[in-house]
């Protein structure tokens, strides 16, 4: 699947399912499970671009009071949380980092590295990260995204992808806070879709409803979603490895 054909809100979707998805595998599930190989190839869309999340040959269930996972390094370069690879302990966290590659990825069309970025000495992650600090971020965004998608709500998903890709496990967010926030967002873009002319807000929610909706409706979308995952012929994933 070539990211540059899938629209804004497509993109907005996917990151929204696969988010709410590793969110359930997280928090809801009877024993939270960290997936560990988080990746747009292991993504896979059906043909509605609904999302579902592939290959659980190096996820692990936890016990509920254990915190990480003391382990070989595995996983794919370009999205291994540095932390993981410093400390060879996994934790949730770590799969929110590699999850941040993913955002960049439907924000810029770019994968997460290749030959010349090696030979440079970069990767996605770091131009994602110092194209925001120098204030440039839309010198790197997709065309298709830039066309499609209203400044003010790039740059909401930009900065909730920023913080997923902070070097400090402890400062970022949770995966049900940033599907959360996804959710947030795609249901503002989709009604400023509507209204031509109108400025991109983001809808301010009560966080009781928030919990309320996420508890009974998301949590019950997403088990499915997370159940039913990936081994269908007909689903073709976000990015091809061959490419």
């Amino acid at each position: 699947m070539n990211k540059q054909a899938l629209t804004w809100e497509t993109r907005l979707r996917i990151a929204t399912e696969v988010a709410g998805t590793i969110a359930y595998l997280h928090s809801a599930a009877s024993f939270p499970i960290y997936h560990r190989d988080i990746k747009s190839s292991n993504i896979l869309l059906d043909e509605k671009y609904r999302a579902k999340i592939a290959e659980f040959g190096i996820s692990r269930s936890i016990a509920i009071e254990q915190t990480h996972l003391t382990t070989l390094v595995y996983g794919t370069f370009g999205y291994l949380d540095p932390e993981y690879f410093q400390s060879s302990q996994f934790t949730d966290k770590s799969d929110v980092y590699s999850f941040g590659v993913v955002l960049a990825e439907l924000l810029t069309g770019q994968k997460p590295i290749t030959m010349t970025m090696a030979k440079e000495g970069r990767s996605l992650e770091s131009s994602f990260i110092l194209s925001m600090e120098e204030k440039r971020l839309f010198d790197i965004v997709d065309g298709r995204v830039m066309k499609e998608g209203k400044k003010e709500a790039i740059m909401v998903v930009a900065s909730l992808a920023r913080r997923c890709l902070d070097l400090s496990g402890k400062k970022r967010p949770c995966m049900k806070d940033v599907a959360m926030e996804l959710e947030r967002i795609q249901i503002s873009v989709k009604a400023n879709s509507n209204q031509v002319g109108q400025n991109f807000e983001v809808v301010e929610y009560d966080p009781n409803e928030v919990n309320e909706a996420w508890d009974d409706v998301s949590i019950s979308a997403w088990s499915h979603s997370y159940n039913a995952a990936a081994s269908s012929s007909d689903l073709l994933p976000l990015v091809s490895t061959s490419k």
